[in-house]
């Protein structure tokens, strides 16, 4: 697992073909809170019940920290389908 003690407020997170998932939010434990009104809006599988709360992704599918950007292991609709829901 990356060093989550990297990421900070308002980085972006990003699958690892670069689509975009969401935002963090603040790091929670060994999880990234990512902000309720970008939590998987731009990923079709994170539109309608997905939208309008907080998402979390595990620390365990951060790749690495590039600049403003968390990369992820998993491609943008994967790292969606493994979000787990406030």
């Amino acid at each position: 697992m990356a060093d989550l003690s990297q990421i900070k407020e308002h980085m972006e997170v990003i699958g690892a073909d670069g689509v975009h998932v969401g935002t963090v939010d603040h790091v929670d434990g060994d999880r990234i809170k990512l902000t309720k009104k970008d939590s998987g809006a731009q990923v079709s599988e994170g539109s309608g019940s997905h939208e309008g709360h907080h998402h979390y992704i595990s620390g365990g599918l951060v790749a690495g920290v590039e600049g403003d950007k968390v990369r992820l292991s998993a491609t943008g609709a994967n790292a969606v389908t493994m979000e787990e829901e406030a």
